[in-house]
């Protein structure tokens, strides 16, 4: 069931930073004209002359993608943050990096530095770098396995709220003026605010109470009575003791989030995958990557991670403006064209949470690419012959809202949420340590190199997003298993059934010589001479 605190406790790790994520990725797109003109007058008085268009324009990319790598960065100590303090207890502490960040960008003005508004974008970055994996991974864990996919897109739905919010803040009418870009910057900080006092009311994730303290610190630690938190055990009160305290910790979390009815199933559930991983501590990147057991699984991470990203869907978001200009929308309209794109993300966003259950991952995510990708190819088309037909702009404008659409449906949310269900509790961080790192490894290579590819390619330039849109569509629908209504341990079983057809195929034909060409042979028929 859908409990009081599941909800609560979903939507607030969702709104204190998925939103900031989808805040900061718009959020340097309506007040580029003032930043550029800053960094060129603080520029001019420290040394006399103007910028360049070329190192103007390369400044303001890095202001624009160093959020990505400040993302990269942010993403390498998720498995050490969310194995030493838990899931929950990182979102609370990575709230400390949203406040400095705040306070840089809103004094950068007033002590006139360019500087501090890349460094408050980049600590920006590294705390939505650590939040974009450990929320997923947060909310998949706590979260009842029918209603897993549901709350699992509810970050992508608050990824879309910021992004609308960055546009509505950005209208000239509100903080999209010259005097106020400093303060539009710095928002960020009243999200952050209310999750760091709100979110310690809520427990951590019962599978990381049970699975791996137990594993890795339940030797050594101290734990508390999450009904009473006043009664502390230690390890040295005997084993029976620990075992009961186990159980009284683990009940009153999972009952805190499912609801006062018997959790038992759910308990055996997870006593189950903690049989499997007796004898397995939490996995280094390293391991994980050389692990042969789960290198599809790496695999897909690694497709659909990246994908996300070369989808295109960056270049969209930082430089929506330019690309209206482009396509020829009269400046005064292009901030409320904008808007009305966010509406819209938000419109999608929420269509794809409400049907993900019905539908399952596969179908999202598959008609999600193919459907960015049509659009990819159209937009090219559109911009080719807006120079010749004039309604042509209105077709670009259409197909930037297609885009946005087609991902906020599906890949905006889906790749998180199956990075968390593809693995097993011991290889869970690891894997959000690569798929992360990825993930803002192609984020910042979109937003940094996207200018000049266009410069370069022109319209053409989408036509390489659109390729990759369909490359991962396919690759998709050929290799990833549905995955709803289904526990962490029957997809690995899907997986692991994967491995030993795959194993077995080799033995059940291969090559023998007949009149000296090779010839394929099953090897269940017996050979003959003739």
């Amino acid at each position: 069931h859908l409990t009081f605190p599941l909800m609560a406790a979903t939507l607030l790790s969702s709104f204190g930073s998925s939103m900031l994520y989808g805040y900061n990725l718009a959020v340097v797109n309506s007040p580029a004209t003032h930043i550029k003109a800053f960094y060129n007058a603080t520029w001019s008085q420290r040394y006399g002359q103007g910028l360049t268009q070329g190192t103007l324009t390369l400044m303001y990319s890095l202001t624009v993608s160093v959020f990505a790598l400040g993302g990269l960065v942010g993403s390498f100590p998720v498995g050490m943050l969310v194995t030493r303090y838990g899931r929950n207890g990182t979102l609370i502490r990575s709230n400390l990096l949203v406040f400095l960040a705040g306070v840089l960008m809103g004094l950068s003005r007033y002590v006139e530095s360019p500087e501090m508004v890349i460094i408050g974008r980049f600590i920006t970055g590294v705390h939505s770098g650590i939040c974009l994996s450990v929320v997923p991974m947060y909310l998949g864990e706590i979260a009842p396995k029918n209603l897993r996919g549901f709350l699992g897109l509810v970050p992508s739905i608050f990824i879309c709220l910021g992004v609308f919010s960055a546009q509505v803040l950005g209208l000239p009418e509100l903080l999209g003026e010259d005097p106020y870009w400093p303060l539009f910057l710095s928002v960020v900080v009243v999200p952050a605010f209310l999750q760091f006092f709100l979110l310690h009311w809520f427990p951590d994730s019962p599978r990381y109470l049970l699975i791996e303290k137990d594993n890795i610190h339940g030797a050594t630690e101290v734990q508390i009575d999450l009904s009473n938190p006043s009664a502390h055990h230690s390890p040295k009160d005997g084993p029976g003791t620990e075992s009961g305290h186990d159980d009284i910790c683990r009940c009153s979390t999972l009952r805190c989030f499912l609801g006062k009815y018997d959790v038992e199933s759910v308990i055996e559930e997870m006593r189950e995958e903690q049989r499997s991983l007796a004898s397995v501590k939490t996995v280094s990147v390293w391991h994980l990557l050389t692990d042969r057991s789960v290198r599809w699984q790496v695999i897909s991470v690694v497709v659909i991670n990246m994908g996300m990203q070369l989808s295109g869907i960056d270049a969209i978001w930082f430089y929506t403006n330019v690309i209206f200009e482009n396509a020829g929308i009269p400046d005064p309209e292009i901030p409320y064209t904008t808007v009305g794109t966010g509406a819209i993300e938000v419109v999608a966003g929420l269509i794809g949470c409400f049907t993900i259950e019905k539908l399952g991952r596969r179908p999202l995510i598959i008609t999600g690419f193919v459907f960015m990708g049509i659009c990819c190819s159209v937009i090219t088309m559109s911009l080719v012959l807006q120079t010749s037909v004039s309604w042509m702009r209105y077709v670009s404008v259409a197909c930037v809202i297609g885009i946005i659409a087609g991902f906020c449906m599906g890949p905006a949310g889906v790749p998180f949420l199956m990075t968390a269900e593809l693995f097993k509790q011991s290889h869970r961080p690891s894997a959000y340590i690569v798929g992360g790192s990825l993930n803002w490894l192609s984020n910042f290579t979109v937003g940094f190199v996207f200018p000049f590819l266009q410069m370069s390619a022109g319209a053409f330039c989408y036509l390489v997003f659109c390729a990759i849109c369909l490359l991962v569509a396919l690759y998709v629908y050929l290799i990833i298993p549905e995955t709803k209504n289904k526990t962490f341990m029957e997809i690995s079983h899907i997986f692991a059934s994967r491995r030993s057809f795959c194993s077995r195929l080799p033995e059940s034909v291969k090559m023998v010589m007949f009149n000296r060409y090779g010839a394929l042979e099953n090897s269940s028929l017996e050979y003959s001479s003739s």
